[in-house]
C-alpha cells in the first residue's frame, strides 16, 4: 500500500515588498511543490496579509505577488489570512481582503499545522 501524500503548510509572515526576496521566493516554492504535485496550504499573518488585499503598488521591475497567490489559489492551493491580522497588520491596514471567504482565525491555522506533515514559515 502507498502512503498517502500529507499536506506541506507554509505560514507567511511579511511584507510582500519589503526590500527582501522572502515572499516572493516563499510563492515560488509554493508555486514549484504544488506544480511537482504536492498538496500545499498557505496561510497568510503578520504583515503578510496584504497579499490577500487588491490595491497593493507592484515595484517596477517586481512580479505582482498578490496575483501569484491569486493564480496559486485559483490552481488549488488552499490559502486562508488571519482575520485578526486583517485589522492589525500590513501596510493596508483595516482594509478588506480581495475574496473575503480567505478569512480565517488561529484555530484553523493550528487545526492546518496539527494535520499537516511539514509546515515551513517565512
Amino acid at each position: 500500500m502507498l502512503p498517502t501524500a500529507m499536506a506541506i503548510m507554509m505560514i507567511l509572515n511579511q511584507q510582500p515588498y519589503d526590500g527582501t526576496d522572502v515572499t516572493w521566493n516563499a510563492l515560488r516554492l509554493a508555486r514549484q511543490l504544488h506544480g511537482d504535485g504536492e498538496e500545499v496550504r498557505i496561510f497568510l499573518m503578520n504583515d503578510s496579509v496584504d497579499l490577500a488585499r487588491d490595491g497593493v503598488n507592484v515595484p517596477e521591475g517586481n512580479e505582482d505577488m498578490v496575483q501569484m497567490l491569486k493564480d496559486l489559489n485559483a490552481a488549488g492551493v488552499e490559502v486562508r489570512v488571519c482575520g485578526t491580522c486583517q485589522n492589525r497588520c500590513g501596510l493596508y491596514k483595516g482594509q478588506p481582503y480581495y475574496d473575503e471567504s480567505l478569512k480565517s482565525t488561529m484555530a484553523a491555522c493550528a487545526q492546518w499545522v496539527a494535520d499537516s506533515e511539514k509546515v515551513l514559515t517565512f
